[in-house]
């Protein structure tokens, strides 16, 4: 399994840039795909149904990486945790949640880097926030309960990760809503093909990642929601990662 890259500068300075990025240091040229930023914003603003959000709510982003997203449910929830696999991640997110900001780099070419910082919106009320390093498969005992719970770009990077949505309706409140975005990009470099949850063949039969999500969420959840969600990577000024996201959005029943 890959998790290591999860722990390299090269990640943090990736992810950094990807989260919290200005438009013009993702993409510095005049064309491009520039619908593709933003995205751990886009999976929030665009996904969950904001009025059905209750007073007082909780919300809970697994796979969180820096933050972003973590930040962005702290515009509708009283409280929002975010929970990654990687210390250096999670490291970077609680500086952003303590201070508003951080300074890192980010690569032009080979060794030259320019700098940057990230910043937390200020009208982002950064008490609500609270980051720990945890394993979305094995969530520690005590969480509670969830209004919101959104897992983007995570499913496709775990072992086993029916084993992850299987402990969803415990976390989730009735009537909460459950976000799940993936590019389905099954790899072998971190999950066995046997617990790809799509793209494989099976018994003559192939099938896709959302047909095995329902399988795994019924008869708990309703799906209500389905998007595709374009986001970029940078890697460098000429280089990049462009991606479309299968987004859903589930009720808890």
């Amino acid at each position: 399994m890959h998790d290591d890259f999860y722990e390299t500068n090269k990640a943090l300075s990736e992810y950094l840039l990807f989260h919290y990025g200005k438009a013009d240091e993702v993409l510095p040229w005049g064309f491009g795909p520039s619908n593709s930023l933003n995205y751990p914003v886009r999976c929030i603003t665009e996904c969950i149904d904001a009025k059905q959000i209750p007073n007082n709510a909780r919300a809970l982003d697994l796979g969180c990486a820096v933050g972003r997203s973590t930040f962005e449910l702290a515009r509708h929830c009283d409280e929002s945790i975010g929970i990654d696999l990687s210390d250096g991640f999670i490291n970077a997110a609680k500086q952003l949640q303590k201070t508003g900001k951080i300074d890192y780099s980010f690569i032009i070419e080979g060794e030259i880097g320019q700098p940057a910082t990230a910043k937390i919106p200020n009208e982002i009320d950064r008490s609500r926030v609270s980051f720990e390093q945890g394993d979305a498969m094995f969530l520690r005992k005590g969480l509670g309960v969830f209004n919101v719970v959104s897992m983007i770009n995570l499913i496709d990077r775990l072992p086993c990760p029916k084993k992850c949505l299987e402990q969803l309706s415990s976390l989730i409140c009735p009537g909460g809503q459950l976000i799940i975005a993936s590019p389905c990009t099954w790899l072998e470099d971190y999950t066995p093909k046997t617990e790809w949850l799509g793209g494989r063949t099976s018994s003559d039969q192939s099938f896709q990642t959302l047909d095995k999500i329902q399988e795994i969420l019924d008869p708990s959840f309703e799906l209500n929601g389905k998007w595709d969600i374009p986001f970029l990577i940078r890697e460098h000024s000429r280089k990049y990662q462009w991606s479309v996201a299968m987004a859903t959005r589930w009720t808890r029943r």
